[in-house]
């Protein structure tokens, strides 16, 4: 009998109808597991929702302290002054001195600073290599002369601007950049003006609030002289009158024959 032909195939149905069955059964109970495992553990959802661990005390305090660190470093880092005014006035044809200090918590070193006009024109760039050696230049103006030092205990950048002139006036910027600090940079900025005659200050007014002030203040202590001198020259008189006044009443007591009057003290007469 043929393999393939259709006796053969009813002979092996029987036997492939169970093994079929089987087959779906198998078929729908990987679907059903598939279906499980599918669903979200809860276990699993537990595990995703629960909150992380809290740090150890120690790694805490560790995170604390450089966040500390990292807020003093902040506060107390490179700083850059030009004084008290930003502004300075020079005569034309004159020197003018244009201050620059700066300070920083840690040092510095291979510091480097500028000085710029108008905030695009170099006029002076120097280098200072530690705390312990002064500036040493690396380009300038050749009518910029450094006058400041770093040794010592200010940290003094500043530069002396020779025979300035109109054209002069303008803003300058000091610009220092520390790269012990992570390159931390800071700068300040001064004001030239630049006129031909100085004015002279009005001091007209000044002198005239002076004079009245001093002018009270002269009248107020006549008034407490005076005071004083007729404050005694009262007392003196009602000291007086109250002397007066036991002076009189003890005279007319005596007229009046009143107790301690000389009529007691006198002999009875004789008989």
């Amino acid at each position: 009998m043929a393999p393939g032909s259709p006796a053969a195939r009813r002979r092996a149905a029987p036997r492939l109808l169970p093994a079929l069955l089987a087959g779906e059964s198998k078929a729908l109970w990987i679907s059903d597991l598939s279906k499980v495992t599918s669903q979200p553990s809860p276990r699993a959802d537990a595990e995703v929702l629960a909150p992380a661990p809290a740090l150890p005390a120690s790694v805490a305090n560790i995170a604390r302290a450089f966040f500390c660190l990292h807020v003093f470093a902040i506060a107390f880092a490179l700083e850059v002054s030009v004084g008290k005014t930003n502004t300075v006035m020079a005569l034309n044809n004159s020197n003018v001195l244009l201050p620059c200090t700066f300070t920083t918590c840690i040092g510095f070193q291979d510091l480097v600073f500028t000085w710029y006009f108008n905030l695009t024109e170099m006029i002076y760039h120097g280098k200072i290599k530690s705390k312990a050696s002064e500036p040493f230049l690396v380009g300038r103006n050749p009518r910029v002369e450094f006058v400041g030092s770093t040794t010592g205990k200010d940290n003094n950048i500043s530069i002396v601007l020779k025979n300035v002139e109109f054209s002069d006036a303008g803003r300058y910027t000091c610009h220092v950049k520390n790269p012990k600090e992570k390159n931390a940079q800071h700068n300040a900025t001064i004001y030239l003006t630049v006129v031909q005659k100085m004015v002279e200050a009005d001091n007209t007014v000044t002198l005239i609030i002076v004079c009245i002030v001093g002018g009270l203040i002269g009248l107020l202590i006549l008034f407490m002289l005076i005071k004083r001198v007729v404050l005694f020259i009262i007392k003196k008189t009602q000291d007086g009158k109250k002397e007066c006044l036991v002076s009189s009443s003890g005279n007319d007591n005596t007229e009046n024959g009143l107790a301690g009057s000389k009529a007691e003290q006198k002999a009875p007469p004789k008989a």
